[in-house]
């Protein structure tokens, strides 16, 4: 027996209920009134203390000792941590255990925690920690990529996928091109740094407050190096202040170091880290250089490609290992290569062990291929979109992955056509190069990339989700998912499914606290996944909770279970040609008293993927996301100094959820990809210390930044093709690469100086001094060819 659903829209008390209305961000009233509790607003219990992380302070050394004596007298002092107080296992790596909680014998870099002080306040535990001396072997670090490779040193082993006959394809190409490039790393700069509160329970359980996307990680490795069952730990997140990858694995260091110390203590205590101590501490997006040599004919179509991509992971391998393999899958972007070799080197060099980032390798695999089809087409002489548009993947050949995933929802070969025609390309195209001509100061720049995306987890066992729903006797309702909110609008997109389903008002129901103790085994809120996982898992629950209802009011009202609509806040049935209406509340009043269960525990897991991580073959995405961005810059040659004028884009989410929250994702998204590709730059000393870890050093982009002219379109009428939850399309991770456009348009405006003879010298980040660099290499260009 199923109930129907009708899908009509509704306003109960001016809230509008489901997912055919976009409400408002579920917490936007408390965002606005400063009333939002993030997890260093909760209010702790009476004697709480602070903890600060004593970190070393050089980048690769012996540590021979370290004299704790100050640090243990300085005022407010309460207690002192190292590696040996931790009863269980030291480490938090989360697939390889090769990183540390507390540095023992070795240091890999300059950050690297090596004990905790425990303080009364947090200032006095801060300088108290900056008081310990060390006796160290200082060795020589291994600071970039060129050395990692030349020294071939490695987190994880290096690995070469191949379809088809590169060599072969290469020699017999009409045109070859071979060169290099690279991009920064970029740092998450998330609002709410690293915070975590720790609460010793009875019995020798603890309770743990984190600021973290995946709390089931956080509380296993708890657990583990508390030496507790997982049941013994229970971890709480109701939102961040932005995550973006960097919460992911990294806030499990900081969740053990406060277990550790309230359990040791029998006290409530809380680790917040300062912006500089956070950016030094934890992990960035991963830095790559590349190296390519692509053979292609005279219409620009790539028919080999020898690709090579060294990443910079940092000491350890943390999410290295799936962040590559994701570069891997997607160095094609839109593109069909044929005959392709890729090599991947995961370097391990004495820097912070770099972790996911928004794109989580997309982008790094992507800025690549982007750059060969700028190269291409000033070969050819050629407009880089024709020569982007004669290499995308086929509707029915050329049309499979070079690890083996058929594209089968390709929908760039609409979508660019129209994104072309409504930032009116062609003629901006023309018109910009005949007023760079005059123009000696000012020289702009345009460039239309594409994006396609694959959305799921890279390992299938992380495809799955649950979710809590309690109806109480009046008729309220709350929801508990796997899922975390840091402010994308997971929790208001699961708020619309479970009024969709119940067919109730949004303000009926309540999403609570995701907690380890009510929905176990959880996956990260990452992969763009979180809507896809925990909207399907919410609706599961709610179909078994619409099923026993509707059969409860079937048997009230003797009509057919098939015949009760949930709808119009409570359930109606056609009885004879009579119109029956009971509503919400009566209704589960009503069956509670009866003794139905007003409980459902639901479950997902996504439909037809598989991987073979050995082989590098498989399905491991559910579907691609696509998108298309049109970016206009100007470029001041004389200071190298940059202005995105307009940007035009158009996304595919399929049928969204929420349009509102999905293009504030968009816009979002943009802009951070913007940063990562121009003004974030990470420096390091010459002895392994980030000098740029604050915001006085490390820029990313304002309100100032955003071009006068910002319009995002999403694609209409395209629903997902795939059984997603109600046809839509993940929306965190993909906009990020449409920045592409900026990156391009930069070397565009470049160009110009030679009267685009040349392209850009020009990597990422496209600071204001890499700019001009790249200016005056084109001076010197132009002046030669004169």
């Amino acid at each position: 027996m199923n109930a129907i659903l009708d899908p009509a829209s509704l306003k109960i008390d001016g809230t509008q209920r489901g997912t055919t209305t976009p409400p408002h961000h579920e917490s936007a009233h408390l965002h606005v009134t400063g009333e939002a509790v993030y997890t260093d607003d909760i209010a702790a219990p009476r004697g709480t203390l602070c903890a600060a992380i004593g970190y070393a302070p050089a980048a690769f050394a012996a540590l021979k000792s370290f004299d704790l004596s100050a640090v243990k007298k300085a005022p407010g002092v309460i207690a002192v941590f190292t590696a040996k107080d931790i009863p269980g296992v030291n480490n938090y790596g989360g697939i390889v255990l090769d990183d540390p909680i507390l540095a023992t014998d070795v240091i890999e870099y300059h950050g690297q925690p090596v004990f905790m002080v425990v303080a009364e306040t947090h200032l006095l535990a801060r300088k108290a920690a900056k008081l310990a001396s060390y006796e160290l072997d200082i060795k020589t670090p291994i600071l970039s990529i060129d050395q990692a490779l030349a020294a071939k040193s490695f987190v994880l082993p290096p690995v070469t996928v191949e379809r088809g006959e590169t060599d072969a394809a290469l020699a017999r190409s009409l045109h070859r091109i071979s060169g290099t490039t690279e991009h920064g790393g970029q740092d998450h700069f998330y609002l709410e740094g690293m915070v975590s509160l720790a609460t010793p329970l009875e019995d020798g359980e603890i309770s743990v407050h984190c600021s973290t996307q995946h709390p089931t990680e956080v509380q296993h490795i708890v657990a583990r190096a508390m030496a507790l069952p997982d049941a013994k730990v229970r971890v709480e997140c109701r939102r961040m202040g932005g995550g973006f990858g960097g919460k992911e694995s990294q806030p499990a260091l900081f969740a053990s170091l406060c277990a550790l110390a309230a359990a040791r203590l029998g006290q409530s205590v809380k680790l917040r880290l300062d912006r500089d101590d956070d950016m030094i501490i934890t992990g960035k997006r991963h830095p790559f250089q590349f190296e390519y040599d692509i053979g292609f004919d005279d219409t620009g179509r790539i028919v080999g490609a020898d690709l090579m991509l060294a990443s910079d992971c940092g000491y350890s391998a943390d999410l290295s290992g799936p962040v590559n393999a994701r570069a891997i899958c997607h160095v094609d972007n839109a593109y069909f290569l044929e005959h392709v070799r890729i090599r991947n080197f995961p370097c391990k060099t004495h820097k912070v062990s770099n972790t996911a980032f928004r794109g989580f390798g997309g982008p790094q695999g992507m800025f690549l291929i982007e750059h060969v089809m700028d190269e291409i087409a000033h070969v050819l002489g050629k407009d880089p979109l024709d020569i982007r548009s004669r290499n995308f993947y086929g509707l029915s050949e050329r049309n499979v992955t070079h690890y083996g995933q058929p594209v089968e929802d390709n929908i760039l070969h609409d979508m660019v056509p129209e994104l072309e025609r409504r930032a009116d390309y062609r003629a901006r195209r023309v018109a910009l190069r005949e007023q760079n001509k005059t123009s000696r100061i000012i020289k702009r720049g345009l460039a239309l990339t594409p994006v396609k995306f694959g959305i799921s987890f890279n390992a299938t066992h992380l495809n799955q989700a649950g979710a809590l729903i309690n109806v109480y006797s009046d008729g309220s309702v709350i929801v508990n998912h796997g899922g975390t909110e840091m402010g994308q609008g997971l929790f208001t997109k699961i708020r619309q499914v479970v009024a969709e389903e119940l067919g109730i008002a949004c303000a009926r129901i309540r999403v609570s606290t995701t907690d380890t103790s009510k929905v176990p085994n959880t996956s990260a809120t990452a992969a763009s996944s979180g809507s896809d996982l925990n909207g399907m898992a919410a609706k599961d629950a709610c179909r078994q909770l619409r099923d026993r209802l509707a059969e409860f009011a079937a048997k009230k009202w003797d009509v057919s279970a098939t015949a009760i609509r949930f709808r119009n806040d409570g359930v109606d049935a056609d009885s004879n040609g009579a119109m029956l209406h009971m509503p919400f509340d009566e209704l589960v009043h009503d069956a509670w008293f009866a003794r139905v269960s007003l409980s459902a525990q639901g479950f997902y897991k996504t439909p037809k993927i598989h991987w073979n991580r050995d082989t590098f073959k498989g399905r491991p995405f559910y579907y691609f996301a696509y998108g298309a961005a049109c970016a206009q810059v100007a470029i001041d040659t004389l200071t190298g100094e940059m202005k995105v004028e307009r940007v035009d884009i158009l996304h595919d989410v399929g049928s969204s959820l929420n349009p509102a929250l999905d293009k504030g994702q968009i816009e979002g998204a943009f802009i951070q990809g913007m940063g990562w590709l121009t003004g974030e730059e990470l420096k390091w000393s010459d002895q392994g210390a980030l000098t740029t870890h604050a915001p006085s050093t490390y820029k990313i982009p304002t309100a100032a930044d955003i071009p006068e002219t910002f319009n995002v379109w999403l694609v209409e009428n395209s629903p997902n093709r795939e059984d997603t939850i109600y046809r839509s399309k993940a929306v965190g991770e993909p906009p990020l690469m449409l920045a592409f456009s900026v990156h391009q348009a930069i070397r565009d405006a470049v160009s110009s100086i030679a009267d685009y003879r040349d392209t850009a010298k020009l990597a990422a980040p496209a600071t204001s001094e890499a700019i001009l660099n790249a200016v005056m290499a084109a001076q010197r260009t132009a002046l030669v060819e004169q």
